[in-house]
């Protein structure tokens, strides 16, 4: 089954709010970037919240350009690989002021902190997601 662009959308903000969220909170000590724990931990999760509502709008972009191939799907890979310009996406923002409140860590901080998160939860979501949930599978990957 085909995953709907309401299914996508749902996934993608069930994800990083649970799996997104437990990676940063056992990831951001250890980033580079040193200095006290509250406002790295500010940086990381003002990150994932601006990952969530971007990629909300990206999910839009996706669907348009699956409009173009035969199955309307993405292939796997090509999920995995969505991280590049997703990630460019917020650097630049975050780089330029544009996400309310952010301080921009530094590159390796960043860089470190989204594929991480972005490989996790791509990780739950092609492989031990499906078990649990197999509703989600069969219902066009919609949670409720």
């Amino acid at each position: 089954m085909v995953p709907t662009l309401t299914g996508r959308i749902q996934t993608r903000i069930a994800l990083l709010a649970t799996v997104g969220a437990l990676v940063t909170a056992l990831l951001t000590p250890f980033l580079p970037g040193g200095g006290p724990l509250q406002p790295r931990y500010g940086t990381t999760y003002l990150l994932l919240a601006a990952v969530t509502v971007l990629g909300v709008g990206w999910e839009f972009v996706y669907h348009v350009l699956m409009q173009f191939r035969w199955e309307k799907d993405w292939p796997t890979l090509f999920g995995l690989l969505t991280f590049a310009p997703e990630g460019a996406l917020v650097w630049f923002l975050a780089q330029r002021g544009s996400v309310p409140g952010l301080h921009a860590p530094s590159f390796a901080a960043f860089s470190i902190h989204f594929l991480v998160v972005w490989l996790c939860v791509w990780l739950i979501a092609n492989g031990p997601m499906r078990v649990p949930f197999p509703r989600w599978r069969f219902h066009g990957g919609r949670l409720l």
